[in-house]
């Protein structure tokens, strides 16, 4: 298949971004079941175009020490995973996910996404992306009720592929289960991971639990111990821990887990059981916490109680901290006015 130059490649897209309008809240079934339908055609007659709008893609500034970053969480349903709360089929209907998404990543505070490829290169089409961090998630294969669930081998992003895109970091569930054996091999294959993510210069963000098989479905123990043990296995991974981030399950005594470590931490939201104001209260209190980078969270904001993806996200970002300097302030402390010029004694 002949490839495009860059702008050419691009000019589907450009029509593509035209004709689906931004999302707006609508009543679940009134939505228009083609509102999708020109990405669709852009995925047929130009799949090259996927990369030529990753390449031409505003890349975002890079996360900062003092700014917490808030990256939205969508890979779920490469595994399999599509329920929330009592709703089993809830991420199963692909373009009110997208919907989503877009009136999430839309909000000024929100910082990236974490997705499987299917998605990313959604919204890579879409725009959604511009200026935002991007996260590939690399292991799916673990699949819920899986014989072999533990055995969760790469099947999703490469390092290289991420590099390909100008992604900022590609992310591994790391399940350790002392009563199953594919364990070695999944320590092995994340620490291989974590080693080709640095190779690229991408962070690897590394979710370990210690888990269990209960019935023969795998259970995360999401006890201060477990949380706390499976964050001294999974740092050392790796031939270095300079690029490596650790996404963590908020917990009881979240301050004895955050010892535990020394690397960037984001705060995941997990399988949302409570209801949303009260889990958003619980994760106030974790970001107050030396380390904490940021949030990494999806269906609680995606799919919350009332339907309001908005005014989710916008509780959520009103959480994060931010001490970094305004340009105001940092212009002052130079000597300069924040249009930059010299300022007059």
């Amino acid at each position: 298949m002949s490839r495009p130059d860059t702008a050419e490649a691009l000019t589907p897209v450009h029509q593509l971004r035209a004709e689906i309008s931004p999302p707006e809240p609508v009543t679940a079934g009134q939505e228009d079941p083609r509102r999708y339908e020109p990405l669709t055609r852009v995925r047929l007659e130009h799949p090259e175009a996927v990369a030529a709008a990753a390449a031409a893609r505003p890349r975002h500034r890079g996360p900062v020490h003092g700014r917490q970053s808030f990256i939205i969480a969508a890979d779920h349903a490469a595994r399999g995973a599509l329920a929330v709360k009592s709703d089993p089929h809830a991420m199963a209907d692909r373009r009110r996910l997208l919907d989503r998404l877009r009136i999430a990543l839309a909000h000024p505070k929100v910082d990236g996404v974490l997705a499987s490829p299917d998605v990313l290169d959604d919204l890579l089409l879409l725009g959604a992306l511009d200026d935002k961090l991007i996260f590939g998630s690399m292991n799916r294969a673990g699949l819920p009720g899986l014989v072999n669930e533990i055995d969760d081998r790469f099947t999703g992003h490469t390092a290289p592929a991420l590099r390909a895109i100008g992604a900022d970091g590609g992310k591994m569930l790391t399940r350790i289960a002392f009563d199953d054996p594919a364990t070695t091999s999944v320590l092995e294959a994340t620490a291989q991971a974590v080693d080709q993510l640095h190779a690229q210069g991408l962070i690897a963000m590394v979710e370990p639990f210690i888990s269990r098989t209960d019935s023969g479905r795998v259970v995360n123990d999401l006890s201060t111990d477990a949380v706390v043990q499976s964050v001294a296995i999974s740092q050392g991974l790796g031939a270095s821990s300079a690029g490596t981030w650790m996404k963590l399950p908020v917990v009881e005594d979240m301050e004895r887990v955050m010892a535990a470590t020394t690397l960037p931490t984001v705060l995941l939201g997990g399988d949302p059981s409570g209801r949303t104001d009260e889990v958003l209260e619980t994760w106030r209190r974790a970001l107050a916490l030396p380390g904490v980078q940021g949030l990494t969270v999806g269906r609680t904001l995606l799919y919350p109680d009332d339907g309001e993806v908005a005014a989710a996200v916008d509780q959520a970002a009103s959480l994060l901290v931010d001490s970094t300097p305004s340009i105001a302030d940092s212009a002052s402390t130079r000597g300069l006015t924040p249009a930059g010029a010299v300022k007059e004694d």
